[in-house]
């Protein structure tokens, strides 16, 4: 079940969805949202909703009036700050940096031909560094001339917060026209928004244009086009996929320059004027920033037509039609100087040559020494992904009312999706970006890649199909009875070859009783207005984009030869056909009111639900016998249920002034009930979550922490005995895993907000919380058995052990000494399974002041005088600080997951906002 994310919380389904439905349109085009909501279905891996409609309303001219609308905004995000980490200091550092000196570490031997290299390294190299025109070396090897160098390190506290984020303006500018006359109407928007970045090399452009208009032909029949385009330009740091060692249980992403993750684990003894080393070759990352980094362009285009036609006053034909294209290319530039490019050339000495990874040795040359498979240049690395399809619904409405007393809706049709995916990926080596960006390939990169089986490039096509038939039908009696019952059956390619799996109906059976609209309602005084709602469905998702086993798929391969020249091309079975896939399936229960009371002064909103999710899709084990050990099938049930409250006060309502507050609370939980697949223990314990039966669907797991024995190493409780380093992260055994203590769920069971808005005359007071409880979250892994001269610690290793008996008063281990790792070689275990233990959870829960804004609208009377028809100004504070949190997160924000690349987490910002009308 492979920790895919499970979006069972409702309202960030929802917010996932209404995402989808509006990408590409201003917030400023939106004139209003609806769900049509007959269930939407919940998965362990979460995908699109199969039954559930979102209809978003887009801005549209009026006839007769003409009107030109403007908004500017304008937003400053906030450096982060050490002061929020508990990131040592220089001077801690630096004692941190002499004691593993003490233990054999940091000598000259191994660190001045180490691949990561720091303080110690830089100036081990400094003291062979010899300048033939001055005769001196770039430090004396002497006692002061090296002590004064250190000392320079340990009072240097570089804030690479300071130095790797901007405080630079992102500007958005948006303008909107509408208009027409009786026959025709249109609204048009464009905007553009420009973002020099939080962090150094960050920056992004963004262009957007719609259009609506809307045409009379006659009384019976009018006509509706959309459209819509946008064009993105982004810059963004150079990074390479995460991969995880299960055996030594270790996480790590290779040339990894993220500029949040290097200001968080470098060192602040580190000079960030001087090239240090890492990959055995020199590394500054303001020069890798500059060489190393990708450039992304999306451009997306819809287009989509509405006929309508309405024969009679009570029925109404539509036919829609949609079509849409994006094309996204992402060019990964690895120049010349780069650090990812020099470590392919690195040797500067035999030691260096024969330990670097990056070098190449001929196998058939036995005598061969490693040699650079790029000689020159730097790397290009290009993915182009691009998408058409359209989509295409004819429907009929019908609409009644008898007697003033019955009142009858109904509605059908039918519906088909077509969408061709295509996707092209290739490397290039040699490439001189120095040097009129010409190819300089050399055929040892070549004969690499064919001798380790790897890809120059790929290329795959795919194609989606899909189709469906829906009826919807309401009946309500005088307003205060309504019933309503919804059909829908569809059929998609991705899935099973049999018409059992492949078609399937889903349905929605719901009611609702106003108890307002009966005669005896007032004398249920204070209450204003009551309605009790119910519904009962059967939903269904596609599953994960990637499953597509209708059939069995065949495609070519390159297996492995001794050599090239007997080098060939094969085929193999990539997917075995599963004909009986089917949809991931939920039944649904909602019961729930909406109240007011007190002349609507008070609102209140309760729903309740319970759901059975089956047939969920996973990778399960095979026997082997085809394509791999996995093959995708349904093999999950989950259960779930919770609660949703929402009340909105009035708390003051004067002519001048108005207070009001609004408080949501949700409550979910859910629990895994069958499962036919196997998990590794690496898998249970990361923080990302992962599924296993009889707990929630994104489980966390720890390793049960012993203590400290008497050289400081940390032990385990494994199946009843004390361990340091008796674990084994590949074990797949259930029986086996038992000793692993559940810490929680990494999603929170309990979020809502509580917001608060004052009004007086023109201005607007907003303040908005938000909160989250129920979750735990894995800390970032800070401990090895290993550490060099670059990274940074956390300032839990000023508790660390240091002597006998410390044992007795922190859990934080020891710095292993060389010899420690010479007498267990797999001391890295122990490490790593400290990182995954009882001892490095914390809570998630937090209360965060989200939100802060003042607005003011200026009076009509006074801005008509300067030709506006409204003129309004907002100054905004967004993420301003944590409440409360958990004191062992130190600084790490509990709503961030540090995964690399170029995640970052959420920013203070400051916004200003101007908006006028013509």
């Amino acid at each position: 079940m492979g920790g895919r994310r499970c979006d069972h919380g409702r309202h960030r389904r929802g917010v996932t969805l209404i995402s989808s439905a509006i990408a590409g349109l201003n917030s400023d085009d939106i004139e209003s949202f609806q769900i049509l909501k007959d269930g939407s279905a919940t998965s362990i891996y979460g995908a699109r909703a199969m039954a559930g409609v979102i209809v978003v309303t887009t801005k549209k001219g009026t006839a007769g009036q003409n009107r030109i609308n403007y908004t500017g905004e304008y937003t400053m995000r906030l450096k982060p700050s050490y002061a929020t980490f508990n990131i040592m200091n220089s001077q801690d550092q630096m004692s941190v940096y002499q004691e593993l000196q003490q233990k054999g570490y940091l000598n000259y031997a191994e660190t001045a031909n180490a691949s990561e290299t720091g303080i110690y390294g830089k100036m081990y190299q400094m003291l062979s560094q010899y300048d033939p025109h001055t005769g001196t070396f770039a430090l004396d090897n002497t006692p002061a001339a090296k002590a004064a160098y250190l000392r320079a390190a340990e009072y240097r506290n570089t804030d690479w917060f300071d130095l790797l984020f901007s405080n630079g303006i992102q500007h958005t500018h948006s303008v909107s026209m509408s208009g027409g006359s009786d026959k025709a109407q249109y609204y048009a928007s464009v905007s553009a928004m420009m973002d020099p970045g939080w962090t150094k090399k960050s920056g992004v452009e963004r262009y957007t244009a719609n259009m609506n208009a809307n045409f009379n032909i006659s009384k019976k029949v009018t006509f509706g086009v959309i459209s819509s385009a946008s064009y993105r330009n982004q810059e963004a740091p150079g990074t390479l996929s995460q991969t995880t060692d299960p055996v030594a249980g270790t996480v790590s992403r290779s040339f990894d320059i993220n500029p949040y993750s290097y200001a968080l684990n470098s060192s602040r003894t580190l000079d960030p004027d001087v090239f240090y080393t890492r990959n055995y070759a020199p590394f500054n990352i303001f020069h890798e920033l500059d060489n190393n980094y990708i450039d992304l362009n999306v451009t997306d285009f819809r287009l989509q037509g509405k006929l309508t036609y309405k024969p009679i006053m009570k029925v109404e034909l539509t036919a829609l039609g949609a079509v849409k294209y994006s094309a996204t290319t992402q060019e990964h530039k690895i120049l010349d100087e780069s650090n990812q490019a020099m470590a392919y050339r690195a040797m500067d000495t035999s030691t260096i040559r024969d330990a670097n990874r990056y070098l190449y040795v001929d196998p058939d040359n036995i005598f061969a020494l490693p040699v650079s498979i790029l000689p020159v240049g730097g790397i290009l690395e290009r993915t182009d992904n691009s998408m058409f399809g359209y989509d295409f619904r004819a429907s009929a409405a019908y609409n009644d009312v008898f007697h003033d007393t019955h009142i009858v809706n109904a509605y059908g049709g039918m519906e088909v999706n077509y969408v061709n995916r295509h996707m092209h990926w290739d490397r290039d080596w040699g490439l001189l970006f120095d040097d009129g960006e010409i190819s300089a390939f050399n055929y040892l990169a070549f004969k690499q890649m064919a001798e380790r089986n790897n890809t120059y490039y790929t290329l795959t096509n795919t194609r989606e199909r899909s189709a469906a038939f829906f009826a919807n039908a309401t009946y309500s009696y005088k307003g205060r009875y309504t019933v309503n019952g919804t059909f829908r059956y569809e059929g998609t390619n991705r899935l099973g070859r049999s018409r059992s799996a492949r078609w399937l109906p889903t349905w929605n059976l719901s009611a609702a009783w106003n108890v307002h609209e009966e005669t005896w309602f007032e004398k249920l005084h204070p209450l204003t207005h009551l309605t009790l709602k119910a519904s009962y469905s059967l939903t269904a998702d596609r599953g994960p984009a990637s499953v597509t086993n209708s059939t069995d798929i065949y495609g070519p391969y390159n297996p492995w030869r001794p050599f090239t020249s007997v080098k060939e091309t094969g085929n193999e079975l990539w997917q075995p056909a599963t004909p009986e896939l089917t949809y991931e399936k939920k039944h649904e229960l909602n019961l729930g009111f909406e109240a007011g009371l007190w002349d609507n002064r008070l609102n209140v909103s309760f729903d309740w639900y319970t759901r059975n999710n089956y047939d969920l899709i996973g990778p399960a084990l095979t026997a082997g016998y085809s394509a791999g050990l996995q093959q995708y099938a349904n093999i999950a049930e989950m259960k779930s249920s919770g609660i949703e409250v929402s009340i909105s006060t009035v708390n003051i309502r004067k002519k001048d002034f108005s207070w009001t507050t609004s408080f949501i609370y949700s409550h979910t939980s859910n629990e895994v009930t069958r499962l036919r697949s196997a998990e590794r223990l690496i898998d249970l314990v990361a923080g990302s979550g992962f599924t296993l039966e009889g707990y929630p669907v994104r489980s966390i797991f720890s390793i049960p922490f012993a203590g400290l024995n008497r050289e400081g190493l940390p032990t385990f409780l494994v199946n009843g005995y004390r361990t340091v380093t008796g674990i084994y992260f590949q074990e797949t055994d259930p029986e086996e895993l038992k000793f692993l203590k559940y810490s929680g769920s990494a999603d929170p069971t309990d979020m809502g907000s509580l917001g608060n808005v004052f009004k007086w005359k023109g201005l607007t007071l907003n303040v908005f919380l938000t909160y989250s409880f129920g979750n735990v979250i894995r800390l970032d892994a800070a401990f090895a058995n290993r550490y060099n001269d670059l990274r940074a610690m956390p300032k839990e290793f000023r508790n660390r052990w240091m002597v006998p008996g410390d044992e007795q008063h922190t859990d934080v281990p020891v710095i292993a000494s060389s010899r420690q790792n010479r007498n267990d070689t797999n001391l890295q275990y122990a490490y790593s399974a400290y990182n995954y233990s009882t001892v490095r959870i914390a809570k998630g829960d937090f209360i965060r002041m989200k939100e802060v804004s003042l607005g003011y609208d200026f009076p009509k009377t006074w801005i008509a005088k300067f030709g506006f028809q409204s003129l309004g100004i907002k100054l905004q504070a967004t993420n301003l600080f944590l409440l409360y949190a958990d004191k062992k997160l130190n600084g790490q924000d509990p709503e961030f997951t540090n995964a690399g690349g170029v995640a970052v987490p959420m920013p203070k910002q400051l916004t200003c906002t101007l908006r006028f009308g013509l």
